[in-house]
């Protein structure tokens, strides 16, 4: 049972306890540091100011050491944040951006862990590890559920990761479960609709976060037993945002917005913030990808060049960033792909494919009764603006003032007042995409096939495998649905690389029946493309905006390429999208649907199961459908 009272004079008596005079084992130069991590939980705690919250730990953490009030994890969603973290890259750049997906580090790129071990540390990780990339070699010294940093040497120094589960999207929604924290008090943001059912999902994620701070709790206990709480900086964060629908997987500040805490005790004074006070707070914007070359920085270690983060503790910290970035690819079953930045009031956002609407029928998204609910709602017509938004197509740009509108529901893309605002995130965004090298503009199948031989990371530094200028300018022409487009979207479908004429293929579609009708002949060639994803783009705009046969051409395309045992899983995801998004348009194809292999022995097992949800999802429509005609 959670305690929820809040007595001043036992916070007191607890934060002495927790951070006592207690004497370390024996003298150290180098710090150890605690990782103290959870899943899925936002800023959302009593030392944030948030007084419905219950985190009596991690608030004396915060009184001891440092609360950072913007830090983005980079990606809403675990796999790719964990990336981002353990490489202290962007996945953007590594081939690494989507869900559940595997990659491989260029030789000589290792995981920070291997750095630290090198340096004679002791790293354990004691829950989950959920990279998207492939580990060169061996990264920590244990990770299982057993590894402690107890198990190190006699006087060796120790990097500890403890990751706590109790928060995760899976658990905010499990039943039954008797609320603690009162539903009727919490605080429903804009964006969901204020019912029961919504306010028990919050009020759980509340409760949850308050068994995790008991959690942290006991780790910290442990270590002031064994005196070296003195001897040891500790890190407390959230993986990324809540897992409430609209936060986790999507690349708002909602999304990317996560606790950090941080405390470096009073003998390694020099590794702190400046100006540094007990409790205080610090404006710095960071991010995941910093946090690799900072613990590096912590341990006196210089972080190799090819980390893309900046340190900001340590030996080797410099200057704070002007912005921050996040990003969005293939979530589970579902492609899609958005990148956002933000500075310190404004977030922007850049949808590439905004004919997809944002709340994409993912399979586990649609377990949480958030997000059953919403929907229903929808359906019904009784949601305002801010609320259907989630339901509906995309916008190819957003801007959101965070100091006026905290929940990111008032787009100012098309403010007059803000034009330069837009103007320049615009422009930070593209020069990050073109400085780390997105590779992420290449459809998943093509990431994997041009990078044969080397990895996504050298492809995409190699202009003649991966002319980004070329792909970029298309995916912006595509996206940013200007009727003007139209004739070099045309153009551009006679293009040597197989990306521009993806992008082509999209854009046309994206601008609906007129621009389609109008170069129906050239998408019919596109239909014979050497290139999957081209085909599939085309066969998707003809099926959807001209009439079709049920042995039109395009259908054969369509239902051909999704079977995942000839073609491999990420062709197979691209043709099920498709063929799912066309609905009636597509339905003679439904009852062929099920037949299709879904499996793909030469696909990492990261991706199994993603073919079947969307196998799964279409057959289940075409029995919803069939039962509504009869």
């Amino acid at each position: 049972m959670i305690k929820v009272a809040k007595v001043v004079v036992v916070f007191h008596l607890f934060l002495a306890a927790a951070f006592g005079s207690a004497h370390a084992e024996s003298p150290q130069q180098r710090p150890n540091i605690l990782w103290l991590t959870c899943e899925d939980t936002g800023p959302h705690l009593g030392c944030y100011g948030d007084a419905y919250s219950t985190t009596l730990n991690l608030d004396v953490v915060a009184a001891r050491g440092t609360i950072y009030t913007t830090c983005w994890s980079n990606a809403p969603v675990c796999a790719p944040a964990r990336t981002t973290l353990i490489s202290g890259m962007y996945p953007t750049c590594t081939g690494a951006e989507h869900m559940r997906s595997t990659a491989t580090l260029p030789d000589g790129m290792k995981m920070y862990p291997q750095y630290l071990r090198e340096a004679g540390y002791y790293c354990t990780n004691n829950n989950k590890e959920d990279y998207n990339l492939e580990k060169p070699g061996k990264v920590w010294d244990e990770s299982s559920g057993k590894a402690h940093w107890k198990n190190r040497s006699a006087g060796q120094p120790f990097f500890a990761v403890f990751n706590f589960v109790v928060t995760h999207e899976s658990q905010v929604r499990a039943r039954p479960h008797t609320p603690v924290h009162d539903p009727a008090k919490v605080r429903v943001p804009a964006y969901h609709p204020d019912s029961p059912e919504v306010r028990r999902d919050w009020a759980q994620y509340y409760d949850k976060i308050a068994e995790m701070d008991e959690q942290a709790g006991r780790r910290l206990d442990e270590l002031r037993a064994a005196g070296l709480e003195e001897d040891t900086i500790v890190f407390f964060y959230g993986d990324h945002g809540p897992g409430m629908p609209r936060c986790k997987r999507w690349p708002y500040d909602s999304g990317l917005h996560a606790p950090l805490l941080i405390y470096v005790p009073p003998k390694f004074a020099s590794l702190r913030p400046e100006p540094f006070t007990p409790g205080g707070r610090c404006d710095r914007l960071v991010a995941f990808v910093d946090f690799a070359p900072t613990l590096l920085s912590l341990c006196g270690i210089e972080p190799p060049k090819h980390m893309q983060g900046r340190a900001f503790l340590g030996k080797f910290a410099l200057p704070e960033s002007e912005y921050l970035y996040g990003f969005r690819g293939r979530m589970d079953e579902r492609y899609d792909l958005v990148r956002s930045v933000r500075d310190k009031r404004y977030v922007y956002v850049r949808q590439y494919m905004p004919h997809r609407i944002y709340g994409q029928h993912i399979s586990y998204m649609f377990e949480t009764p958030t997000t059953r609910i919403w929907k229903r709602l929808f359906d019904e017509g009784k949601l305002p603006p801010e609320q259907s938004r989630f339901w509906q197509r995309k916008p190819p740009e957003e801007l959101y003032d965070l100091e006026n509108d905290p929940d990111e529901v008032r787009n100012l893309a098309d403010s007059p007042e803000h034009r330069a605002v837009l103007q320049r995130m615009r422009g930070a965004l593209r020069d990050w995409i073109l400085q780390v090298r997105d590779v992420g503009f290449l459809p998943e199948c093509e990431i994997h096939s041009r990078s044969v031989g080397s990895t996504p990371y050298e492809m995409g530094h190699d202009p003649a495998k991966y002319p980004l200028e070329r792909i970029l300018a298309a995916a912006e022409a595509a996206s940013d649905l200007s009727p003007q487009q139209t004739p070099h979207l045309v153009e551009w479908l006679k293009d040597s690389d197989s990306a521009v004429r993806y992008w082509a293929a999209l854009g046309l579609l994206m601008r609906g029946e007129d621009a389609v009708s109008g170069a129906s002949a050239q998408l019919e060639r596109m239909l014979d493309d050497p290139a999957p994803c081209v085909r599939i783009a085309a066969a998707e705009a003809l099926t959807q905006f001209m009439p079709v046969s049920t042995e039109s051409k395009s259908l054969r395309v369509l239902i051909d390429s999704a079977d995942a045992g000839r073609n491999g899983a990420y062709v197979a995801l691209l043709a099920l999208n498709a063929i799912d998004s066309l609905g009636k348009r597509a339905a003679s194809l439904h009852g062929r649907v099920p037949l299709l292999e879904a499996n793909d022995p030469g696909a990492p097992k990261r991706v199994d199961g993603y073919v079947s949800r969307l196998i799964e999802t279409i057959d289940d429509g075409r029995t919803r459908r069939g039962a509504i005609t009869k």
